[in-house]
């Protein structure tokens, strides 16, 4: 399959979920009881960026996920007649230029993977002790806290300020559920993240243009990826619905852009853990 096949594939894919969705589309991944890891059975690692929210987004339980030769290699089979879940890759592509020097550009690859609960063989998977909902807003206010962002409470707005590079959010009282609150939260940190002392990314767009409904899509990644890793559990925002329009036009001008999405998503929220990290060792 082509590179453009491949973006074309994934970017359907994802439309197609969008569409299904409706405003409620940043929940499926909760429903599925997948928590916050999707995971190869060949290397044990998690999947990340789009492969994250791909699997996700699928009607398993079960984190665990290979091809059809990994769970083979595994002493399992996939039963016949299962339909596998597409998912994009990319390998380094080796050309020789004009000056005789070699340059590297990845190449994207799609690869067709499997669910546990799509093979014959595969062990019982161990189930993990549920947090209670106060463990688990423990754990996503010492996340929000351990960031070292100016977060600002109070207002009726939720907005992050490139100038004074201050995050605003109203009061957790003034959301209908802690929950909500938290996910608006992180929606602002992975903003935050944007600011060329962090990730550097382009956020200062104008409203309703192309690039700040993609940063938008981008930081309702990231916020569900975070969700997602404190088990918080995710509501749409109230203002969710108008994007979903602009995020609409933007996958389809641009069959790349929920791929480059979904990895900037994954970077702020590699960058607001790593920030977490450096707080507790900076405190030590």
């Amino acid at each position: 399959m082509s590179r453009v096949d491949a973006y074309e594939s994934i970017t359907n894919r994802v439309i197609e979920l969008i569409e299904t969705h409706g405003s409620g589309w940043t929940k499926p991944w909760r429903d599925t009881g997948l928590g916050g890891a999707a995971i190869s059975v060949t290397t044990g690692d998690c999947y990340r960026g789009i492969n994250r929210l791909l699997l996700w987004l699928s009607p398993y339980s079960d984190s665990r996920w290979g091809t059809y030769k990994a769970w083979q290699a595994k002493g399992a089979n996939v039963r016949k007649g299962e339909k596998g879940t597409q998912i994009l890759f990319f390998k380094p592509l080796v050309i020789k230029q004009d000056d005789g020097t070699e340059k590297q550009i990845p190449l994207a690859k799609i690869y067709t993977v499997f669910n546990a609960e799509q093979v014959e063989g595969c062990p019982e998977l161990p189930q993990a002790e549920p947090l209670t909902p106060t463990e688990l807003i423990d754990n996503a206010e010492q996340f929000v806290r351990g960031v070292g962002a100016n977060i600002n409470l109070g207002g009726d707005n939720a907005c992050y300020i490139p100038s004074l590079d201050q995050i605003k959010v109203p009061h957790p009282d003034q959301f209908d559920a802690t929950e909500s609150y938290y996910g608006t939260v992180l929606h602002e940190l992975v903003h935050w993240t944007g600011h060329k002392s962090r990730t550097d990314r382009n956020i200062a767009n104008s409203y309703g243009s192309a690039d700040y409904a993609f940063e938008e899509l981008v930081a309702e990644l990231g916020a569900t990826f975070l969700c997602a890793d404190l088990g918080v559990e995710q509501e749409p925002r109230e203002d969710h619905a108008q994007y979903l329009a602009s995020w609409l036009r933007v996958l389809r001008d641009d069959k790349r852009a929920i791929v480059k999405a979904a990895k900037l998503a994954q970077e702020a929220a590699d960058f607001l853990h790593g920030a977490q990290d450096q707080q507790q060792a900076e405190a030590a």
